[in-house]
């Protein structure tokens, strides 16, 4: 079983994909950056603020697909600016202070944002239709 999931508390796509996607007790978020929910315009900033933001978003899908940060098991990190990376895992370890999910930080060409993460987490209290 498949099911898409949408949340208003997160970013709205802004290209042919979902939020996120519920599939065999796992939902994998799309890659989210530092938009405003409310607006959905970019707040731009500093990499710490950023990933603050996009994390943020992050939390808001996971828990509209019955999952939370505690669940996740991959991230992978997209940073405009590599050096950004010790900022970037400040803010990071706010989010996963203990036990923290296996990760991949990566060097990327991003249209304006500093940072965009995605994931892959446990459900742990499926939503009931």
């Amino acid at each position: 079983m498949r099911e898409v999931i949408r949340t208003l508390k997160g970013p709205q796509p802004r290209g042919p994909y979902s939020q996120a996607i519920v599939a065999d007790g796992f939902v994998f978020v799309a890659g989210q950056g530092p938009s405003n929910p409310s607006t959905n315009e970019l707040e731009l900033g500093d990499v710490g603020s950023e990933t603050r933001r996009t994390l943020q978003n992050i939390q808001a899908i996971l828990e509209a697909a019955g999952s939370s940060l505690g669940d996740v098991v991959r991230v992978g990190v997209f940073l405009a600016d590599i050096r950004d990376f010790d900022a970037m895992n400040a803010v990071y370890r706010e989010f996963f202070s203990q036990d923290p999910p296996a990760r991949t930080t990566v060097g990327a060409q991003l249209p304006k944002i500093k940072v965009e993460i995605d994931c892959i987490a446990r459900v742990s209290n499926p939503a009931k239709s």
